[in-house]
C-alpha cells in the first residue's frame, strides 16, 4: 500500500523509469508506488548501493540477483564507454528520467557556487537526457535552487532553454524579465513543493522540475498538473510516531534510566513515553505537529544530528532531542537513548517514519550512515504524488484513478504561494505551520492521566 493508500497501479503498457543520483530510493520508492517500473538505479555511495541492493529485489524485472548486481556508479561515467544503462532502456523508448542531483551546490546553508560546484551534475542529467530523450523528465532538489530567485535565475534559464532545444515543453522565458517574473513563469515547470502537504508529517520544502517531450502532448489532449496536497488530514509527528515510541519505551515501562527496576520515585519508560506524547499531541493540537526538515549532513561533517539549533528548538516541542540519534531498541542504552531531559532521541526507523519511508525498508550500513541516508532522502509520497501525474499524462486513460487522493493545482494557485505562507519559524523556535488541516484529536491520542 503507496502513501496515498491506493494500491500501486497496473497498466496494460507498462511505464518504465531510469534514476541517477537514486540515494537509498526514496524518489524510487515513490516512483515505484506511481506504478513505473525501473530500469536502473544510479548511485555512487556505497552504503546506499546497498540498501537498495537489499529492497528493490522483488520489483518488477529485478529479482534478489540482479538487485546484487548493483555496484556504486558516478553518475559522469554513465552511458559512457564501458557504463551501463540497465537492460532495456532504449533511445526515445524510456518513459520517465528522474533523479535527485546533489544539493550542496544550491544548498542555503553551503556556498551556493551553483554551476562552478564540482559536484552540481545538472550538465550529466542533461547529457544523459539528451542520449535517451525520455518522455518525461522529473530532477529533484533543495529549494534553494530557487529561492531566492534571483541567484540561480540564469543558470536554471539556461537548463531551461536547453531542455526546450531537445524538444521538451517549457514555457517562453525572457532574460529581460525581472528574477521575480521568469520565477513566477518557471514555476510552471519547476517548483517548491512542501512534504507536509503530501501525508509526511515533515515540512521538507523542495524543488522539483518536471519536463514532458512535445511527441507526448502531440498526441493526447492532457497536459501535466501540479498535485498541490494529499486528500485528507495533516500527518503529524504524534500521529505517526506514537505506536513505535510507545513500544521502545515499554523495554523500560517500570525500570529507571540505567535499566533497573525502578525505585518509587524514580522516572520510568512509562513517564519519557507519557511526556513525549504530552508534548507531540500538544503540538498538533496548537497547530505546530509537523516536524523541521531533517538534515542528513555529510561524510565530512562529524555525527549524525536533527539539523541546526532552531530546528532542534524545534523537535524539542514535539518532546524529542535533536542532539543525536538513538541506537536502535535491541542495542538501546536508555540513559541516552530514552532518559533525557528534553525527551527521547529517534532512532533511524522513526526517521524514516519521518520521511515517509514504508516500515519494511531495510537501511544498510552503520547507524550514522543510515541516518543520512534517511536525512538525505526524497520522501517517497511526494515522488508518489508527481509521478502519478507524470503516469497521468504518459497514460491518461488511467488519470482519475491516478490522481483521484490528491487535490490538483488546476490554476496554478501554488506556484503563486509565497514561502512565507508556506513555513514560519518564528525566532522563538516555535514551528508554525500556515493554514494547517485539522490535527489529530488530542482526546484519541492523550491516554488517562496525561
Amino acid at each position: 500500500m503507496s502513501a496515498s493508500g491506493s494500491e500501486r497501479p497496473q497498466f496494460s503498457r507498462p511505464l518504465t523509469s531510469l534514476e541517477i543520483c537514486a540515494g537509498a530510493g526514496g524518489q524510487a520508492v515513490g516512483l515505484h508506488n506511481a506504478g513505473f517500473d525501473h530500469l536502473d538505479l544510479v548511485e555512487w555511495d556505497s552504503h546506499a548501493v546497498a540498501t537498495l541492493r537489499a529492497n528493490v529485489g522483488s520489483w518488477p524485472g529485478w529479482g534478489q540477483g540482479r538487485a546484487d548486481d548493483l555496484k556504486p556508479m558516478d553518475v559522469k561515467e554513465f552511458l559512457k564507454p564501458g557504463g551501463n544503462a540497465g537492460p532495456g532502456v532504449e533511445v526515445e523508448d524510456l518513459d520517465l528520467l528522474a533523479g535527485g542531483v546533489p544539493c550542496p551546490p544550491f544548498s542555503l546553508a553551503g556556498k551556493r557556487l551553483g554551476k562552478d560546484d564540482e559536484r552540481d551534475l545538472f550538465p550529466d542529467a542533461l547529457r544523459i537526457i539528451e542520449k535517451l530523450r525520455p518522455k518525461a523528465v522529473m530532477i529533484e532538489n533543495v529549494r534553494g535552487i530557487l529561492e531566492p530567485p534571483e541567484v540561480f535565475i540564469d543558470y536554471r534559464r539556461d537548463i531551461l532553454s536547453t531542455l526546450r532545444d531537445l524538444g521538451y515543453v517549457v514555457p517562453e522565458i525572457k532574460k529581460s524579465w525581472s528574477a521575480v517574473e521568469q520565477d513566477r513563469v518557471m514555476r510552471q515547470v519547476w517548483r517548491r513543493i512542501d512534504a507536509s502537504r503530501f501525508g509526511v508529517p515533515q515540512l521538507r520544502p523542495r524543488a522539483i522540475l518536471v519536463v514532458i517531450h512535445e511527441s507526448v502532448l502531440a498526441d493526447s489532449d492532457v497536459e501535466f498538473v501540479w498535485p498541490s496536497r494529499l486528500k485528507g488530514k495533516q500527518a503529524t509527528v504524534v500521529g505517526e510516531l506514537a505506536a513505535s515510541m510507545e513500544a521502545r519505551c515499554r523495554m523500560y515501562w517500570d525500570k529507571n534510566k540505567y535499566g533497573e527496576p525502578a525505585k518509587p520515585g524514580e522516572r520510568t519508560g512509562e513517564h519519557v513515553y507519557l511526556d513525549w506524547l504530552r508534548k507531540a499531541a500538544t503540538a498538533a493540537e496548537l497547530g505546530r505537529g509537523v516536524a523541521p526538515t531533517l538534515v542528513g549532513g555529510s561524510r565530512k561533517h562529524g555525527g549524525a544530528d536533527l539539523g541546526p539549533t532552531r530546528a532542534k528548538r524545534a523537535w524539542a516541542q514535539l518532546g524529542v532531542d535533536g542532539m543525536g540519534v538513538a541506537n536502535e531498541p535491541g542495542k538501546c542504552d536508555p540513559e541516552r537513548d530514552l532518559f533525557r531531559p528534553a525527551g527521547p532521541m529517534l532512532t533511524v526507523e522513526q526517521a524514516a517514519i519521518i520521511q515517509g519511508f514504508p516500515a519494511d525498508w531495510k537501511f544498510q550500513g552503520r547507524k550514522t550512515a543510515q541516518y543520512r541516508q534517511v536525512g538525505n532522502a526524497f520522501p517517497p509520497p511526494v515522488a508518489e504524488a508527481v509521478g502519478r501525474a507524470i503516469a497521468a499524462v504518459l497514460r491518461p486513460e488511467y488519470r482519475d484513478q491516478l490522481l483521484r487522493d490528491y487535490e490538483l493545482d488546476t490554476k496554478g494557485v501554488d506556484a503563486d504561494v509565497s514561502p512565507s505562507e508556506q513555513m514560519v519559524l518564528p525566532v522563538s523556535g516555535a514551528l508554525v505551520v500556515g493554514n494547517p488541516s485539522a490535527a489529530h484529536d488530542l482526546g484519541d491520542l492523550v491516554r488517562a492521566g496525561v
